[in-house]
């Protein structure tokens, strides 16, 4: 999970919650009181706790004498987005989806997973690996294949930049979509996320 922050007066950075050691992790949970699980979670919400204690701990890490008092962002400046792993997690699901119900057309996964760059990190990743899931969803059904017969998900695309594990710069973020179709929820963010 990325966690974006855009001060006011600045550039958005990237977080990467993923990059925590476990005595940071315990030092988040003492400070918002909250066990890991919890802050895992609140991380997928948006929790705003959640978010500014991983920022504010991972901000210490080059600014050892910042108190989390210090670190007091606006309600707008947090907010969490999916890294690569998450994106292609989520995209697999999608398109697996297809096996359990026959029904489901490529065409109608790509469309429910429409929205997903909106809540990735890296938008362009997102899109080049749904397309690249897409292709082969395609080459596979004209190769007599349905989906079950895939072995398995397509390897993580080498191509693209890695994670950031640091504040970075990079462009504004858009807002995660609450579309409410059957096929989204059913393929609706990765089931692991900040390990």
């Amino acid at each position: 999970m990325i966690i974006v922050y855009t001060p006011a007066d600045g550039e958005p950075e990237q977080y990467d919650a993923r990059t925590l050691l476990s005595s940071e992790a315990a030092i988040v949970g003492r400070t918002i009181d909250q066990k890991w699980p919890a802050i895992k979670e609140g991380l997928t919400r948006d929790d705003l706790d959640a978010m500014r204690g991983v920022v504010w701990v991972l901000r210490k890490r080059h600014a050892p004498t910042l108190r989390f008092a210090e670190f007091d962002p606006g309600v707008e400046e947090l907010t969490t987005r999916y890294d690569k792993t998450e994106i292609e997690e989520w995209v697999n699901n999608g398109f697996a989806y297809r096996a359990t119900d026959p029904t489901v057309t490529i065409e109608q996964v790509v469309l429910a997973l429409a929205e997903v760059p909106e809540s990735a990190a890296d938008p362009e990743h997102a899109r080049a690996y749904i397309e690249r899931c897409r292709v082969e969803a395609v080459e596979a059904e004209a190769g007599g294949k349905d989906q079950s017969q895939v072995e398995e998900a397509p390897a993580p695309m080498e191509s693209a930049p890695e994670q950031t594990t640091s504040a970075t710069r990079t462009s504004a973020p858009s807002e995660p979509s609450t579309s409410g179709s059957s096929l989204i929820s059913s393929t609706s963010g990765p089931a692991t996320s900040t390990s």
